[in-house]
């Protein structure tokens, strides 16, 4: 069965220099990068989980208590729903504008509300953790210059990118050719 928002599309990988937006349906949200390894395995260990908890829920129903059952099937189905939501967190484009999945969030932003995407030096989350490193950050800042100020939508350190400096320049050019062709000159 083929996973969609597993693997981002070849074509921003295979892009000649002179086509940076290789699509014909540039309104379908798409994600142009792959989701790193941290990330994948971690979904993958909750899959292994799930999996456990649902072979745990055939051996309960086995022996006569439906309801303990249930509540095992019920948590495996949560597991598998984190495990696939972990999946498709990252940033999105589209021609509408720019999306950032979080695990429990989904944040959309249109090009017209967009004043510029570019890279920064600056602290970072490492993996998410509340422990900050150096290190670079594709920010968004908003023409509506929000309190909270640029906001990080990749960074080189986070689940997607860590270790992977090559696939993050890369993922970054990508949403800021974005940017610059969807996003309106003042």
């Amino acid at each position: 069965m083929p996973l969609p928002f597993l693997t981002a599309d070849r074509a921003f990988d295979d892009a000649a220099d002179d086509a940076a937006l290789p699509f014909d349906d540039r309104d379908h949200w798409r994600r142009p990068y792959r989701p790193g390894p941290w990330r994948v395995g971690a979904a993958a260990l909750l899959l292994l989980l799930a999996s456990y908890v649902l072979f745990a829920a055939v051996i309960i129903a086995f022996a006569d208590s439906l309801a303990g059952a249930a509540i095992c099937a019920g948590l495996a189905v949560l597991i598998i729903a984190s495990a696939m939501r972990l999946l498709r967190m990252g940033t999105w484009v589209s021609a509408q504008g720019l999306r950032r999945v979080g695990f429990l969030t989904t944040q959309t932003v249109s090009w017209a509300q967009i004043k510029s995407v570019r890279t920064a030096q600056q602290p970072v989350r490492w993996l998410g953790l509340p422990r900050t490193v150096q290190g670079q950050a594709l920010v968004l800042v908003r023409s509506d210059q929000r309190a909270d100020g640029p906001q990080a939508l990749l960074t080189d350190r986070n689940a997607d990118f860590l270790a992977r400096r090559e696939a993050f320049n890369r993922a970054a050019d990508a949403i800021e050719v974005w940017a610059d062709q969807y996003r309106p000159t003042a």
